[in-house]
């Protein structure tokens, strides 16, 4: 199991929702293990962002994009929602995969992190 920390932007997002939705959201990034890191699959994603590795979980309408901190720490970088423009822009950009898009499209990555300085 990993200890699960919070940027200010996923932090802000979880807060939103009531405690319960907020237990629901959380239970897939809680349970996640090294084994489901080093083999994702869905509704697991990894990409390369930076140099550096994110992984992607679908729990229910939202997206957690995060890091491994560490050996035992996941760092919860941003929560979208499924049908917010971010993660339409994500999903809708065509031919190019998923990871392509990210890898590609820093405008994205930078807005989001600009998020993070609200």
């Amino acid at each position: 199991m990993f200890q699960v920390t919070f940027a200010e932007q996923a932090m802000t997002e979880l807060n939103k929702l009531n405690k319960l939705l907020q237990l629901i959201a959380l239970d897939p990034v809680s349970s996640l293990r090294q084994t489901d890191l080093e083999h994702p699959r869905e509704p697991l994603g990894k990409f390369a962002r930076g140099g550096s590795d994110l992984y992607r979980l679908r729990s229910g309408d939202l997206r957690f994009y995060f890091e491994l901190r560490g050996e035992d720490t996941l760092h919860v970088l941003y929560i979208l929602h499924e049908h917010s423009l971010e993660d339409f822009l994500l999903r809708n950009k065509l031919p190019v995969s998923e990871q392509q898009l990210v890898e590609q499209h820093s405008k994205f990555w930078k807005y989001l992190e600009g998020l993070t300085k609200r």
